[in-house]
């Protein structure tokens, strides 16, 4: 069977799914033993199908890790596939305006899209997951988080 090239953007359908929340697997090489870790994430959100832009804790080891080595892969559900992304990670912030604790802003450019889910599959549901806090909380949160990402896309469209 042919191996089917790789893209180098985002499919309209992925593009779509991360104008919503959902949530991620965001891998890198950690920066002091250079073995790969995984975290899960979910403020994340598709700029355009060429650029990722998602948050985490400012505190967070993954930031440590990106600025060592800004190679990363994201993987990605949707499309009743698996997706890994690959590309290059760059911190344009340390604290996202809007949001009451420190949140790292980070862009990663893609350079190669891969279907990764084995031969003859698909995905036929989602993963869910459920927030175990305060639900107006975190709904508050999530919504200035989102804001935050957004209005940094907004700044770079209308310079």
């Amino acid at each position: 069977m042919p191996k089917a090239e790789p893209m180098t953007e985002l499919p309209e359908s992925m593009f779509q799914v991360l104008q919503k929340e959902t949530f991620a697997l965001l891998h890198t090489r950690d920066a002091e033993t250079g073995g790969p870790t995984s975290s899960a994430i979910s403020w994340i959100i598709a700029v355009d199908p060429g650029r990722l832009r998602f948050a985490v804790d400012a505190r967070s080891r993954l930031v440590g890790n990106l600025k060592a080595c800004p190679e990363t892969c994201l993987t990605l559900f949707g499309d009743n596939k698996v997706y890994a992304v690959y590309g290059t990670a760059e911190l344009w912030t340390e604290r996202l305006e809007g949001v009451p604790f420190a949140l790292a802003g980070i862009d990663v450019e893609i350079r190669e899209v891969r279907d990764a889910m084995f031969y003859g599959a698909r995905l036929t549901s989602l993963p869910e997951y459920e927030k175990i806090y305060d639900k107006r909380a975190a709904d508050r949160l999530d919504r200035q988080v989102f804001e935050a990402l957004r209005n940094k896309a907004a700044q770079q469209a209308n310079p």
